[in-house]
Parts: structure tokens; C-alpha cells; sequence
């Protein structure tokens, strides 16, 4: 029985986890494509994934094409993959409806509106906020990975999801 339930876990997971995995899989899948492109870490500074994660040698001026870009593209192209089919897994018309059901949302409603509490609209602006910090300071610097930014942004966000459970455990 306990089996069932972890395979099924797996192979139905919420939409919360779903959409996670949607929008995480898009992050890492953008900033493969910049790195590819015109680099992540700076301009002409391509990072090297491994290295950045493990604190190795974490960029070069090489802009060739490595195993880490293919790598690291995967693994985003893995957690979009994962979204959708959790997402048409838990929706009867499929992932569009998943996916238009988060813009659809309270989550974004409540950026326009109180009428699920002002702490749920505080909630929805402080993620809003430090998504946008993290997108304006790395255009402006054209620098996308920068774990002081990363400090910055997770702040804002955690604050405002934490904010969203409380308000709902309070309900």
C-alpha cells in the first residue's frame, strides 16, 4: 500500500509541484539558451555549470559550445517535461488548462485585489517583487547568475509564498 501511494506520488504530482517544476524548468532552460548566446555569468563569460555548482572553475571566455550547456539543458528541458505531464496528469483538459489555470489563479488575482485578504495580496506582490529584482538587475548587468542576487530574490520570494501558507493555515 505505502508503495502505491509513493508511485503514485510520483506519477500524479500536485499541481503545486507541477507548476514548480514548469516554471524552474523554464528558468534553467532561459539561462541555458543566454549562456549559449551571449553568456551567463558576464558578458563573454560563459559559466561552466558543474564548476558554479560544485565551486570549481566557474566561467570562461571560451564561448564553444560544452557538455555543460547540453547537460544543464536537459535537465531544465527534464523539469518542463515533468511540469506538463504532472500538469495534464491533474487537470481532465490537459496542461493548457493547468498552465492558463495559474494565470487564472488567486495567486495573480490577488496582485489586483484584497478580497482574499491583504495579506495574501502583501503575499503575491513580495514574489512579484523579487522575481522582477532578479530579471531587472541581471538585464541591466547582464550578469544572470550571481548568488547575491539569488540571496536577494529568495528572500522576497519565501517571504511571500510563507506569507500565502500561513494565510491559508489560518483559514
Amino acid at each position: 500500500m505505502v508503495q502505491t501511494d509513493w508511485k503514485e506520488a510520483l506519477t500524479r504530482p500536485s499541481c503545486t509541484a507541477s507548476t514548480a517544476a514548469l516554471l524552474i524548468g523554464s528558468w534553467v532552460v532561459l539561462l541555458t539558451i543566454i549562456n549559449v548566446v551571449q553568456g551567463a555569468y558576464s558578458p563573454d563569460h560563459k559559466v561552466l555549470w558543474f564548476g558554479f555548482l560544485t565551486g570549481g572553475v566557474s566561467n570562461s571566455t571560451d564561448m564553444a559550445f560544452v557538455l555543460d550547456d547540453a547537460f544543464f539543458g536537459i535537465i531544465g528541458a527534464a523539469l518542463m517535461a515533468v511540469g506538463c505531464r504532472g500538469l495534464n496528469n491533474s487537470h481532465d483538459d490537459g496542461a493548457v488548462t493547468g498552465i492558463s489555470g495559474f494565470f487564472q489563479s488567486a495567486f495573480i488575482g490577488d496582485l489586483f485585489s484584497s478580497a482574499n485578504g491583504v495579506i495574501n495580496t502583501i503575499a503575491s506582490w513580495l514574489v512579484i517583487i523579487g522575481i522582477g529584482f532578479y530579471f531587472y538587475w541581471s538585464v541591466i548587468n547582464t550578469t544572470w547568475v550571481d548568488p547575491g542576487v539569488y540571496s536577494v530574490m529568495i528572500v522576497f520570494v519565501t517571504f511571500g509564498f510563507g506569507l500565502r501558507v500561513m494565510a491559508k493555515a489560518e483559514n
